[in-house]
């Protein structure tokens, strides 16, 4: 009997490139990866992994079961689903395993997730932070059921196509000044304004830091990177200090108080999308859409 759960491993692997990226995915150490797919090679009796380099690549045999086993694994999805409609029982329960990024944690997602609990105490949401592309990952492979993504005006962000994707709203991001700086008057800002500037940023690679970069397309030189923090509060704190200025979402963002001023840009506007997505093959769970469903209803609200 070959071991689904391995497959799902094996499966990670091979979207993410190393059992390291898979052991993130899914949620489990490099080791337990490991054993998991050793165990599926000693249940086959075929290597389905080789090591080229000082990574791994899945063998002809590895792809061959992976491609086979899609089907298979969509099927299970929509039985889980069939399961609970034909149960027949009104009430809401099961597992919503959920990722998504910070800011929409505290600015929209804490709250669903508080009312869903109260008015369905047997459904269960797991929820872990992760950036946008990690989220699109774990949905994908079947590490997540659900994710809450963001994606900024021309950066790109790949959706596999067996993922459906549901907007919810459309956040703004401002330019973060302490109340002294020259510009702090100023009712819009344009990129122009703003080359000579020092910045806090997210770190290389996520895609607020990509959004900032591309913010500044045909400016050269800008943005000057000073100061790097994943934590939009800290940003905004080194803007109150003077020591530099901060791109920061409307979305989760707490009060500034007096000692800073919050200004929109033009040409572009920095403004991103927020999606929420999920499998096709879970279209028909009752508990995911009743997630679904709060979450749209919870973004109509603000």
């Amino acid at each position: 009997m070959i071991d689904l759960e391995a497959v799902v491993a094996l499966r990670a692997v091979a979207t993410g490139g190393s059992v390291v990226a898979a052991a993130s995915t899914l949620g489990y150490t490099p080791s337990a990866i490991s054993q998991q797919i050793k165990r599926l090679e000693r249940g086959t009796g075929i290597a389905l992994l080789e090591r080229v380099g000082r990574g791994v690549v899945l063998t002809d045999a590895g792809t061959r079961l992976v491609v086979a086993a899609a089907p298979i694994l969509a099927d299970l999805d929509r039985l889980g689903a069939d399961l609970q409609l034909a149960d027949g029982d009104a009430t809401v329960s099961g597992e919503i395993r959920i990722a998504a990024f910070s800011t929409v944690v505290r600015g929209l997602l804490v709250p669903v997730i508080s009312d869903l609990a109260a008015r369905h105490p047997g459904l269960s949401l797991p929820l872990r932070e992760s950036e946008p592309w990690e989220t699109i990952a774990l949905v994908a492979s079947g590490g997540r059921d659900l994710g809450i993504v963001h994606r900024w005006g021309g950066v790109a962000l790949a959706m596999p196509e067996h993922l459906v994707a549901t907007p919810l709203f459309t956040d703004v991001a401002d330019v973060i000044l302490h109340r002294d700086h020259p510009l702090a008057g100023r009712a819009t800002l344009r990129p122009d304004d703003l080359a000579a500037e020092r910045w806090v940023a997210t770190f290389d690679g996520t895609i607020c830091r990509q959004w900032l970069r591309r913010l500044f397309d045909g400016v050269p030189g800008a943005p000057r990177i000073a100061y790097e923090s994943m934590e939009f509060e800290n940003h905004v704190d080194i803007a109150r200090a003077g020591l530099a200025v901060a791109l920061v979402p409307r979305l989760g963002r707490e009060e500034l108080g007096p000692d800073v001023v919050a200004i929109p840009t033009e040409a572009p506007a920095s403004t991103r999308d927020v999606l929420v997505v999920h499998r096709r093959t879970q279209e028909d769970s009752p508990a995911l859409r009743a997630v679904l469903d709060a979450l749209v209803a919870a973004s109509r609200m603000r």
